[in-house]
């Protein structure tokens, strides 16, 4: 146990102490109305290391904190070893971070997460990400109205003046655009030079298909290995294991929409993919974290709910990364739309450094609707 003045930090050890971090969240955040609860179940499976096979390579400690016999706070920290080896450096990471309104809190969660990482051997903190930037991640610094949608993270204005409190600076911020397709677009339709990049990669023997449910396990390990490559140069990107795709999966498999989900090949050979899912967090809101006794009703009715969806990872090979398969993708979104798919929704995150992506964006008429913040602090100094 660490104390600092009247906030007592605990490291959380055993089954109960682990739920007790889960709940807490439900508890602070219940009055807040963009906040969607997440299910109990998924977030127990998600943070235990027997099921989770990102622990596979990484270790983390949660604590929470206390005050006047009250939990009022939590965080990790973490170190991923992949991380070490694709991104270099020696980094530790901090998330899952919540607090009352009380800079006391945050500061004895935020030492405590730094203190564990610094004993060792780390230099840098970087967070929150919960646990990777392939999960939920980055502090919601701006859009604080707007609906987060799914593996979406949405946090009260308050918090970033207490991670900024305490002397957090950015590291990189993430953008969320807002993109409306058919007959919700108000008049914006893509800029000719989608078409026109499109157009060219079908002359060029490009073809977009949508996954096949069936084939599932094929069609994530093909999705995998577009992902890895594709994102492989971005800031933070650390390639994601088969076991791990698999774990996600088996999460996302319900909410997946075959006329959303998408391989773009040429010749045969895959070349891009995308991967859209329905917004379940519409489903999720009226479920209040629970299956039971109502939550199975609004999720086997789903489909009446969900009017928005999320375009959560668009890439291409590096080598065709030039040759309109991204366009192409884009317009067959546009088709679905236009043939009674949703219409719309978020489209990201994406880098606020990732300027062929933020161009293609507004080409189609997007705009930036959301930002967060991923924060570093330095543990040498």
């Amino acid at each position: 146990m660490r104390a600092l003045m009247s906030v007592e930090i605990h490291p959380v050890s055993g089954r109960r102490e682990r739920n007790e971090f889960i709940e807490l969240q439900y508890r602070l955040r219940r009055n807040d109305p963009q906040w969607v609860p997440p299910l109990r179940f998924e977030r127990r499976e998600f943070l235990d290391p027997k099921r989770n096979p990102w622990f596979d390579h990484s270790e983390a400690q949660l604590f929470l904190a206390r005050k006047g016999g009250e939990t009022v706070g939590r965080i990790t920290a973490h170190i991923d070893y992949r991380w070490d080896e694709f991104r270099g450096g020696n980094d530790g990471m901090f998330g899952f971070f919540e607090s009352i309104d009380d800079p006391e809190v945050a500061k004895a969660l935020v030492d405590a997460a730094s203190d564990w990482l610094r004993e060792r051997g780390r230099e840098r903190m970087l967070g929150p990400m919960n646990f990777t930037l392939n999960d939920e991640c980055g502090l919601l610094i701006e859009g604080y109205d707007e609906p987060s949608m799914i593996l979406e993270p949405w946090h009260p204005p308050y918090y970033r003046e207490l991670l900024e409190g305490l002397g957090l600076e950015k590291a990189m911020d993430l953008l969320m655009w807002t993109l409306w397709l058919g007959e919700l677009a108000e008049g914006n339709q893509f800029t000719p030079m989608i078409h026109a990049a499109a157009k060219h990669a079908q002359e060029q023997g490009v073809v977009v298909r949508h996954m096949r449910r069936r084939d599932m396990e094929n069609e994530v390990r093909t999705f995998m290995e577009i992902y890895n490559q594709a994102w492989g140069r971005n800031w933070g990107f650390v390639p994601i294991t088969e076991d791990e795709v698999r774990f996600q999966a088996k999460n996302l498999k319900p909410v997946l929409d075959e006329d959303w989900a998408m391989i773009a090949e040429r010749d045969g050979e895959p070349v891009g993919a995308a991967l859209t899912l329905p917004d379940i967090n519409q489903v999720l809101a009226r479920m209040k974290g629970r299956i039971l006794p109502f939550g199975w009703w609004y999720y086997l009715n789903r489909k009446r709910y969900i009017t928005r969806l999320r375009v959560f990872a668009l890439g291409v090979l590096p080598e065709h990364q030039h040759a309109g398969v991204a366009a192409a993708l884009y317009q067959r979104h546009l088709e679905v739309a236009l043939n009674g798919g949703l219409q719309g929704g978020h489209m990201g995150w994406i880098l606020e450094t990732n300027e062929p992506m933020n161009r293609a964006m507004e080409g189609m008429g997007g705009k930036v609707v959301q930002r967060y913040r991923i924060y570093e602090r330095k543990l040498n100094a």
